[in-house]
Formats: structure tokens, C-alpha cells, sequence
């Protein structure tokens, strides 16, 4: 488990949300606060997951943007805008980056994974939970990061 990637790629998207200046979102595309409180609801599933293979519980993992998209629309309300926000998301991050630290061979645990990032990822399938850690950081983080900046460029 990279840890120090995770972290990075944390530190990319924060400092996006951090410059400010997002547009409007495109017709059936989220806010930047949005994007923001889905990454801090997804950190705290992750979290969850995590704090289970750690103890060596069994878990099941789901990233569905329908199942929390409530969630987010009421983690954008409680927050009160995106300053609150990315306070909420340097906190989720961190713990979930502290938590990463603590896996050690944790991390080969198997854990149903239920994952969906329109048609560039769709996994359904029972994954080591590093490899899901990783997936995260490599796919999902960088997608959003790159829905920011799009919303920057408007």
C-alpha cells in the first residue's frame, strides 16, 4: 500500500479545492461542493472497511454514487460551502491515510468490493483491500480531480 501516494494525491485535490473559482457544473454533473462531500463520504466508507480488515472483520465495501448522493447533498447543506468542506475532507483524508499506514499485510485481506466510476471503472468483485486503497488512489482521486479543474476552466 502506497501510502505516500495516497497522501499526494490528496494534496492535489485539496489544493485545487483550496484555489477556488469553480464554475457551475454541467448539465447532470456535480458542484465542486459536491465533488468535495462525495470524496469526505466516501473516505468515511473506506474508513469503515478499513477499521474492519484491520480488527479482521469481515466487510463489504460500496462506492455507488446513488447510494450516498443524499448523503452528499446533506454533507454540502451541514458544511455550509466548500471552505467547510475541504475541512471535512482534510480530516477524512487523514484518518483514512493514518488508517492506510496501519494495514501492513492487512492489506491482501479480500473484501467485496462494489465500485462504479462511469464506464472508466466498474469493479464487482472480491479485491485485497490494498488493491482497492490503490484503485482509489489511482483512478477515482484523479477522476475528480480532474472534474475540479474542468469546472475551473468554465
Amino acid at each position: 500500500m502506497e501510502v505516500d501516494r495516497l497522501r499526494r494525491a490528496y494534496e492535489e485535490v485539496l489544493a485545487e479545492v483550496d484555489a477556488g473559482g469553480f464554475g457551475p457544473p454541467p448539465a447532470g454533473q456535480l458542484s465542486a461542493e459536491q465533488i468535495v462531500a462525495h470524496l469526505a463520504a466516501n473516505d468515511e466508507l473506506m474508513t469503515e472497511a478499513t477499521e474492519a480488515v484491520i480488527a479482521g472483520s469481515p466487510f463489504a465495501y460500496y462506492d455507488l454514487e446513488t447510494i450516498h448522493r443524499p448523503q452528499v447533498d446533506a454533507l454540502v447543506a451541514e458544511c455550509g460551502g466548500l471552505d467547510g468542506l475541504a475541512t471535512l475532507l482534510r480530516a477524512t483524508s487523514q484518518k483514512l491515510c493514518a488508517l492506510a499506514e496501519r494495514l501492513g499485510p492487512a492489506a491482501q485481506t479480500p473484501v467485496d468490493t462494489h465500485l462504479r466510476e462511469g464506464f472508466d471503472l466498474v469493479v464487482d468483485d472480491t479485491l485485497p483491500w490494498g488493491r482497492t486503497l490503490d484503485l482509489h488512489t489511482r483512478v477515482h482521486l484523479p477522476k475528480h480531480l480532474a472534474q475540479l479543474r474542468m469546472l475551473r476552466a468554465h
